[in-house]
C-alpha cells in the first residue's frame, strides 16, 4: 500500500532549480535509497519531502495529503529527518535523555516541556537503548563522540514514531558495529509498516538494508528497481563516471583467502 508520494517534485534554492520532476512512491514497510554522484541532488529531494525547503511545483504526500500544507506539529507526526548534521540547533545544554525527549514533542498536548508521560518516558527510554546509549542518558551531548552523537539523533527521530523517517548519510560517523546495529533498527523499523527513504553514500549498504534504490543524476531520477538491478545497469556507471562493478571488485578482493 502506497503511504508516501513525491508527484513531478520541482525544486530548489532561490531561482535555482535543483530537483527536476522527480516522482516517486514508497510503500508502506518499504526502505527506498537514494544514490548518485555528490551534488545531484539527494539531500534537496529529501528535504523539500519533508517540508523543509519550498517546492516550486509538484508535490510530497503522505496519504493523499500534501507534506507542504501540513501544520509543524502534524508534520512531526508523520516524519522524521536525520540529516548528516543531526541537530540542526543547538542542544549544547542538554543531556541525551532530554535530546531523545524532544523527538516526543509532537505527541504532546501541552508543548515542548510539558510534563512527559510515563509513555514519553518509556518510549525514549527504549530509543535510547536500541540506539546503543544506556548508561548515557544524563551526559550532555557536547561530551559525546561524532558517533555517539549521530546515534542520539538517531534515537530522537525514532522517538518520533513518525509513519516515515528520511535519513541523509545514517552511517556518517558510525564503526562497523554500529553501523550493523543501523541496518538491524531500520529493518525492524519497516517491519513495522513504517517506511524509510534514505540517502546512501556506501552502494553495498544501501543495497544490504534498501527494497528499491533509486538512481539520480543532475537534479531527476534516471532509475528505480531491486538493488541488483540498478547496480548491475549501465546507467551505474554513466551516473558515477566510473566502472562501479570493477572497483567494488578490486576493494573485495582483500577479503579473499
Amino acid at each position: 500500500m502506497s503511504l508516501f508520494e513525491i508527484k513531478n517534485l520541482h525544486c530548489g534554492y532561490g531561482s535555482r532549480e535543483i530537483i527536476k520532476g522527480v516522482s516517486l512512491t514508497v510503500n508502506a514497510g518499504e526502505t527506498v535509497s537514494l544514490a548518485g554522484a555528490n551534488g545531484c541532488g539527494k539531500t534537496t529531494l529529501l528535504k523539500a519531502a519533508c517540508g523543509l525547503i519550498p517546492i516550486m511545483s509538484g508535490g510530497a504526500y503522505i496519504d493523499g495529503a500534501a507534506v507542504s500544507s501540513m501544520p509543524v506539529k502534524e508534520r512531526a507526526k508523520r516524519t522524521a529527518l536525520l540529516s548528516q548534521t543531526g541537530a540542526g540547533g543547538d542542544y549544547s545544554e542538554y543531556t541525551v535523555f532530554d535530546t531523545v525527549m524532544m523527538g516526543r514533542y509532537a505527541r504532546h498536548t501541552g508543548g515542548l516541556f510539558s510534563e512527559a508521560s510515563a509513555e514519553d518516558n518509556e518510549a525514549v527510554e527504549r530509543c535510547i537503548s536500541e540506539a546503543g546509549l544506556s548508561g548515557l542518558e544524563e551526559r550532555l551531548i557536547t561530551e559525546l563522540s561524532g558517533g555517539q552523537l549521530q546515534r542520539v539523533f538517531l534515537a530522537r527521530a525514532f522517538a518520533q514514531e513518525p509513519d516515515i523517517i528520511f535519513l541523509d548519510e545514517p552511517a556518517n560517523h558510525l564503526d562497523l558495529k554500529h553501523q550493523t546495529e543501523l541496518y538491524g533498527l531500520i529493518r525492524k523499523w519497516t517491519d513495522s509498516g513504517k517506511s524509510v527513504i534514505g540517502v546512501f553514500h556506501d552502494l553495498s549498504l544501501a543495497a544490504a538494508v534498501s527494497d528499491r534504490i533509486v538512481l539520480m543524476q543532475d537534479g531527476k531520477a534516471v532509475l528505480c528497481g531491486e538493488p541488483k538491478q540498478v547496480l548491475r545497469s549501465d546507467k551505474l556507471n554513466e551516473v558515477f563516471e566510473t566502472d562501479v562493478r570493477a572497483y567494488m571488485k578490486r576493494l573485495a578482493k582483500v577479503w579473499e583467502d
